[in-house]
């Protein structure tokens, strides 16, 4: 039987650096699978709040006309990469697949460096407040390193070189740029709508404010959403901690659970192919501007 902290105990006795995205999947899918799953999903949310990744959202009408799959098909092409690896057949197809759609938009280096940071620093502080226990200083390592190794295989310039440069890059970033956008403020609804279509309907404004609960002031001044009431965020953030302090009395996992098994992935009751996600956006076809050049966003 395997004992709960036999996993770390191992993650602990790799290499941060050559291990990394072997490490960053058995955080990610043994250890965390639904932190992850909520940390990311919040991550990609608080892009919306730059105005302008969530007016190019708005443009494409992805996020907007057809909300699930773009939720469906931005968590299946990154988690091919982390289940399969970066040499492999699959995950070198995703990555090409993100690629050919970012190149079809006219995207600044910043923009794609900043959605980068959200996916190393969003999990880290999720798992260290609501997590069954804090992350590891070699799964921060790791975590960053892939992330790292991705950016590269993006053609992101001046990528961070660590955690902390993560961290301070994102934070930064939404200092200077979140702001209001009524575009963006259509997107943002129209997620929050995805998310509580996934439960019963009459639960729907109870999710909602849920949500909002989990939002920091940043991001619901950008949106300019009224914050819940103290009672209601200090509720919600206080029953997702309990859930991380009962998964801790849990067994460990003992297999992994990968983002295609999310029941919140609708979209494919049929399965999928890798080389079939995403969009495939025409120039001068609505949503998708012709790109001009010294764009980022290479193989």
């Amino acid at each position: 039987m395997v004992r709960r902290f036999e996993r770390l105990e191992r993650i602990r006795r790799m290499d941060p650096y050559r291990d990394a995205t072997e490490i960053y999947r058995l955080t990610t899918a043994y250890e965390f699978p639904w932190d992850v799953t909520r940390a990311l999903e919040l991550a990609l949310y608080r892009t919306y709040a730059v105005p302008g990744i969530g007016r190019l959202l708005a443009e494409t009408a992805e996020l907007t006309d057809r909300t699930q799959k773009r939720y469906d098909d931005t968590s299946l092409l990154l988690d091919a990469v982390v289940e399969h690896g970066f040499g492999s057949e699959q995950g070198r197809t995703a990555i090409r697949r993100i690629n050919q759609m970012h190149r079809s938009y006219d995207i600044s280096n910043d923009d794609m460096r900043y959605v980068l940071c959200t996916f190393v620093v969003m999990p880290k502080r999720w798992i260290d407040v609501y997590g069954w226990r804090r992350m590891s200083r070699h799964e921060t390592v790791a975590c960053a390193v892939h992330y790292q190794t991705l950016g590269r295989h993006m053609g992101i310039k001046d990528i961070p070189q660590s955690y902390e440069e993560f961290e301070a890059c994102l934070d930064a970033y939404e200092e200077a740029n979140f702001a209001w956008d009524e575009e963006a403020r259509r997107v943002s609804d129209a997620t929050l709508d995805l998310m509580a279509s996934w439960y019963p309907r009459p639960l729907a404004p109870l999710l909602r404010t849920a949500t909002l609960a989990l939002l920091d002031e940043p991001l619901l001044r950008a949106f300019r959403y009224t914050p819940p009431a103290p009672s209601t965020r200090a509720f919600v953030h206080r029953a997702v901690r309990l859930r991380g302090r009962f998964v801790r009395l849990l067994p460990p996992r003992r297999a992994p659970h990968y983002a295609r098994q999310n029941w919140e992935i609708k979209g494919y009751p049929d399965g999928y192919r890798v080389a079939e996600l995403g969009t495939h956006p025409v120039p001068g076809v609505r949503g998708c501007p012709v790109r001009h050049s010294g764009t980022s966003g290479a193989e």
